[in-house]
Parts: structure tokens; sequence; C-alpha cells
């Protein structure tokens, strides 16, 4: 039998642990995602709307400590204080996501023309209206390239949730590297790079919708 009909067999025999592996994968790093977009992106956008230069220094430093925090150690971290499973590395990789997204946010809100936001002034735009209609849509290249950026890592990164007893496609590559099983290594990580490859187009479509022209 060649190799190749032999992970025909795998897939047919293991299809439905398979599936389970991914949706888990996907339901953990989705759920980071969306966290991380609800939580920072709005943060961002008060901390251009503040002149106070201490508090903008403390988050970006609290955020840039975070990232530095080895993804592995990071996930030992929380162990004590949330136990294992899902919760703890949902927040993990929350932590983790935090500074990409919230430095381009940034760097695309004050990247507006203020001239741009003069003129929106002038013909009656509100504070709200100026935001929504003319500030984020001019700084979604920006907003969005963070999110990309950060999906892909969190899709990455969810596989080492596994050893927090989190599930996903990690539990897949470690169940092959204990069996020695090339088949498992390699379906868990190409399911993860399916994964975000497929999301970084979506959220790209996403992106062209909705830019300002």
């Amino acid at each position: 039998m060649t190799l190749f009909q032999e992970y025909i067999t795998y897939w047919s025999e293991d299809y439905s642990s398979i599936l389970s592996y991914m949706y888990e994968h996907m339901i953990i790093a989705f759920t980071v995602i969306a966290l991380s977009v609800l939580f920072t992106v709005p943060l961002a956008v008060f901390m251009t709307k503040v002149k106070n230069e201490p508090v903008k220094t403390v988050i970006f430093n609290i955020a840039n400590v975070f990232q530095t925090i080895p993804t592995i150690a990071l996930l030992a971290i929380v162990i004590p204080l949330l136990g294992i499973g899902f919760v703890p590395a949902v927040v993990a990789l929350f932590l983790y996501s935090l500074l990409p997204l919230l430095r381009n946010t940034y760097a695309g809100m004050n990247s507006v023309d203020p001239e741009i936001i003069e003129a929106a002034k002038g013909m009656g735009f509100g504070t709200f209206q100026r935001l929504f209609k003319v500030e984020l849509p001019v700084a979604l290249p920006y907003v969005m390239s963070g999110i990309r950026v950060t999906s892909v890592y969190i899709i990455s990164w969810t596989t080492l949730a596994a050893l927090i007893g989190a599930g996903g496609l990690g539990d897949l590559v470690l169940a092959g590297i204990g069996y020695n099983d090339t088949f498992m290594i390699f379906t868990g990580t190409f399911l993860a790079i399916i994964i975000a490859v497929l999301l970084d187009i979506v959220l790209g479509k996403i992106e062209k919708v909705f830019a300002y022209s």
C-alpha cells in the first residue's frame, strides 16, 4: 500500500476524532480572537483620545510584558490560578494577543489626517459620527492588519493549549509524537495551517468590503 493510500485509510478510520480536534481548536482560537478584538480595538481608540502620555505608556508596557513571556511559561503560570482546560488557555492566549492588535489600531487611528477630521467637524459630524464614519474606516487597513496577524498567531499558539488540557489540534500532534505517528503529527499541523490561511483570506475579503474609499 502506498503512503497516500495509507493516509486516506487513516482519515477514513479516524475522521470523526480529527474533526473533533479541529472543532475544539477553532472554538478556542475564535473565542480568543473575538475577545481580543472586542477589548483591544476600543482600548486603542480610547488611547488616541486621551492626552495623558504616562497612561498610554503603562498600557503599552503591560501588553509588552505579556508578549515577552514564553508561550509555554504563560500557560504554566495560569494553571495555579485557573486550573487546566478551556478557560486558562483562552486567558493565556488572550494576553498574548493584546500587543499586535493594540499597536496596529493605535497607529491606524493616529494615521488619520487631521484635515479629514476637521472637514468632518465642518460638515457637522459629532464625535461618534466622526469615529465610525471617518476615523475607523480610514484606519481600517491598520486595524485589519493587526487582526489578521493576531489571528494567525493565535491559531498557531492554540496548538500549545493542549499542554494544559484544553484540547484542539495540539492534542493530535502530541498524540502523534507519543505514538511516533507521522500521520497524526502532519494532520494536526496541516489543519492548523489551513484554518489560519482560510481565516486570513476571509478577513482580507472583509477588509475590502469595509475599506474607506
